[in-house]
């Protein structure tokens, strides 16, 4: 899982790779940080006698993240039980299309994690599906590549019963959709279409763009209003989404980057109020989980939410 020295240099340059695990663990920005935090602070709570003892302080850390990650994923199965409405991973923002003069926060862990598939909010939600041991191996396995015998560590089994246990997994994301064929200016041609109808409650367009069997999911914790059961089928959701734009003037829709997919956000006096990513499958949207819990919404508001107002060039073209 890496070697590293035992160096303040060599064992911070870890940071990024377990902040990239932590979340794919945890769907929590919040939650990875607080993990990687924690073993940190026990890799610095060891005697220096003893951190000299350890080989591979990566190996090390990435070892303790985990079993702090597994942990933390079993308690989440209790909370989650009493939380308000539906669970959806934290989404992320892809920074680089926000205003260039100073939202992205140095060391923000919301900065460092790679957009790539494996945290696409449709990944992230077949992982909800799996046991925490389950996830755990598959995660590691499968995304980072870490061999059995390394994950065994994470987990305190075998090689061969962590072995199985990414089959496991395995299996239960074989019964989930697959990564979306549709290319990405596909994906992004059809949510711009999606805001448009929006824009206009043109509800036979909204139906016309979603799968009769698709289906919305809302994340509000309890915090905020929304639908506490997913809606389902195409008409059903044009229906409601004409009906948000009645009663919610003033919002501003942009399309921007949501997990490493096409997605939007809604801005109410320049600050983010509800994040929404999609599903596009055969150019119709099959999928919608819209976030508007505000506690997951802070990689997206800064402390000055003049900074999420979208870039434009000083002197744009007529």
């Amino acid at each position: 899982m890496g070697t590293v020295g035992t160096g303040v240099d060599g064992v911070d340059g870890e940071r990024r790779q377990l902040i990239n695990v932590a979340y794919r663990l945890l769907g929590s920005v919040t939650e990875a940080e607080d993990a990687v935090q924690d073993a940190y602070a026990r890799w610095y709570g060891l005697s220096h006698a003893r951190r000299e003892e350890i080989v591979s302080p990566g190996a090390w850390l990435t070892t303790v993240t985990g079993r702090i990650c597994l942990d933390l994923l079993g308690s989440a199965r209790a909370r989650r039980e009493r939380y308000v409405g539906a669970w959806l991973p934290e989404p992320l923002p892809d920074r680089t299309e926000w205003n260039h003069a100073g939202a992205v926060v140095p060391g923000d862990p919301a900065d460092q994690i790679v957009l790539d598939e494996s945290v696409s909010m449709a990944f992230l939600v077949v992982l909800e599906s799996m046991t925490p041991a389950e996830r755990v191996a598959f995660v590691l396995h499968d995304v980072f590549r870490y061999p059995f015998a390394e994950i065994a560590g994470v987990l305190d089994r075998t090689p061969a019963a962590c072995k199985q246990l990414a089959s496991s997994a395995r299996r239960r994301a074989a019964g989930a959709p697959g990564p979306a064929p549709v290319p990405e200016a596909g994906r992004a041609d059809v949510v711009r279409h999606v805001k448009e109808a929006w824009q206009t409650r043109d509800i036979a367009a909204l139906v016309g763009l979603l799968d009769p069997a698709a289906v919305m999911t809302a994340d509000g914790g309890g915090l905020v209003g929304t639908v506490l059961r997913p809606v389902e089928g195409g008409a059903r959701i044009a229906q409601y989404m004409a009906a948000i734009a009645d009663r919610a003037p003033g919002l501003e829709l942009l399309e921007r980057t949501v997990n490493g997919t096409p997605g939007l956000v809604a801005l109410r006096d320049g600050a983010v109020a509800t994040v929404a990513a999609f599903d596009v499958r055969d150019d119709v949207v099959t999928r919608i989980w819209v976030i508007r819990n505000p506690e997951k919404l802070r990689p997206w508001a800064p402390e000055n939410p003049e900074k999420l107002r979208p870039w434009a060039p000083e002197n744009p073209e007529n």
